[in-house]
């Protein structure tokens, strides 16, 4: 074992020690920050706006801060952007992680030296968990690799501005730098299909031991490799020993890559987003990631069911129930008040606290009541591949409100298959029927005539990747919107019908 390795397993151990002490007074860490973050907001113009001098307690916050999205709290961000300070948080933030906004142009997302620090520390620490549990510490010493943004940044009114995971790359710490991959010169490439090859060419005689990234570019990345070496990548890196995710569920890609790596490798599930570091996964023996109370946010939750209603209920963590999907709501040291994230989630342990992301809340079909989210989706998908021996590359889901020839209603599903199933109608009916069981709504309104069982359109060989590139999106940190609740994506899906 290299001195590297022997010294990444005492720290570790000591990280994983302190994890555990805030993991044992969930509600004493979440009030501490609660009040951290208090004080810190009451000098802003936010605080003074929404009357931080008089909040003591959790229900002085809720009754004086509502929830709000980005283009509700687009007005003090646009201030910040101008180069105004103190406006949600004391001074400027350091960065501004710009993304795509959904319906007024980019959003940029405010990102300070606190926040910053808690991003890196939460990455950091999920691999240390690994480490510390399984005793493995050998991969250090080989070579990593984050498919992620280019980290080149621009600057405006005196603050750098980029993508989120361009951002983090400039926070690579130094004992790592030289195990990390690509070359900055080819992280630069803003060219996704470019960056690909030439990431391909790079690394395809190195020794690599952990592979980061979006479960869907990861796999491009490995069918590359395959295609140039016609190697398998367990063979090609028989060190490879950790995938790194987040973004997306890897369910429906576990199957795909392991034949791709010809044996498993373990893997760690991360949430992150522009707006925080929010939980990991801490342990190999079990589902879910935990919660970080402890990394400078607060969290509020509410019922997904209950989100559009006037008198929906804003819960704290001491509140939350098993298997309930909640919207996320969140207080942060970047100045992001009672924010929604639009992140859907379940508890899966209460103790310690773990969620799993089981989709968007403005990701859901519910033209018909049925309200089927992204979770519902990928698992009715799972059992459906594996009763027939399918693979798929990838997939969404929309309504189809006005069939022809007076046709019942239905849920379009678009797949592209790697393998196509050995019976497509025993495939259908499995999907439909996994969903059912799943959505109480939609199997009423199957049993009831509203809607017909749902209906597959093949989609051709790399027709979604063609089509995230004919919208924009291909690579990076971008992701097939998994269903939605109208035709807009649908539509965009006709020309690459197989």
């Amino acid at each position: 074992m290299s001195l590297k390795a022997f010294a990444a397993k005492i720290f570790a151990k000591r990280i994983v020690a302190k994890t555990n002490k805030w993991v044992r007074k969930p509600d004493v860490t979440q009030n501490r920050v609660f009040k951290e973050l208090i004080g810190k907001g009451a000098g802003t113009r936010f605080g003074l706006d929404h009357d931080f001098s008089n909040i003591h307690t959790y229900k002085d916050f809720s009754e004086r801060v509502p929830v709000r999205d980005y283009e509700e709290l687009k007005s003090y961000i646009t201030r910040m952007v101008n180069g105004e300070a103190d406006i949600l948080w004391p001074g400027k933030p350091l960065y501004f992680a710009k993304t795509s906004g959904t319906t007024s142009g980019a959003k940029y997302i405010p990102i300070t030296k606190e926040s910053i620090k808690n991003q890196v520390e939460a990455s950091r620490n999920a691999i240390l968990s690994y480490i510390d549990e399984t005793g493995r510490a050998d991969f250090v010493d080989g070579k990593m690799i984050f498919l992620q943004g280019s980290p080149e940044l621009t600057e405006k009114n005196g603050i750098k501005l980029g993508r989120l995971s361009g951002i983090s790359a400039h926070y690579v710490p130094n004992y790592l730098q030289k195990n990390r991959l690509p070359s900055w010169e080819t992280n630069c490439i803003e060219d996704w299909e470019t960056k690909v090859n030439t990431i391909v060419t790079e690394t395809m005689h190195e020794d690599m031991t952990v592979i980061a990234g979006i479960p869907s570019w990861v796999q491009m990345y490995f069918e590359r490799l395959k295609e140039k070496t016609n190697r398998n990548i367990g063979e090609l890196f028989p060190n490879f020993e950790l995938f790194i995710y987040g973004g997306v569920n890897y369910e429906p890609y576990r199957k795909k890559f392991e034949e791709l790596i010809g044996r498993k490798v373990a893997s760690i599930e991360l949430f992150p987003a522009s707006e925080g570091f929010f939980a990991y996964q801490n342990s190999q023996k079990d589902k879910g990631m935990l919660l970080l109370l402890d990394h400078g946010i607060f969290y509020e939750f509410v019922r997904a069911d209950e989100f559009y209603n006037e008198e929906r209920k804003r819960l704290t963590i001491r509140e939350v129930a098993l298997h309930v999907d909640y919207v996320m709501i969140i207080t942060t040291n970047a100045g992001l008040w009672a924010y929604n994230l639009g992140d859907t989630v379940r508890f899966v342990s209460l103790d310690p606290y773990k969620v799993i992301v089981s989709g968007r809340i403005k990701h859901f079909i519910s033209a018909f009541g049925e309200h089927v989210i992204a979770k519902e989706v990928e698992e009715a998908m799972l059992m459906a591949t594996s009763a027939t021996d399918a693979k798929t590359n990838e997939f969404t889901v929309a309504p189809q409100i006005t069939p022809e020839n007076e046709e019942l209603p239905y849920h379009e599903w678009f797949v592209e298959f790697e393998r196509e199933p050995s019976d497509m109608e025993t495939f259908k009916k499995t999907l439909d029927q996994a969903l059912q069981k799943q959505n109480s709504y939609y199997f009423d309104l199957i049993e009831g005539k509203v809607l017909q069982p749902l209906k597959i359109t093949l989609i051709r060989k790399n027709g979604f990747m063609d089509y995230m590139k004919s919208i924009g999106k291909l690579g990076g940190q971008n992701k097939v919107q998994r269903l939605s609740n109208d035709r807009s994506v649908a539509d965009k899906l006709k020309e690459f019908i197989a």
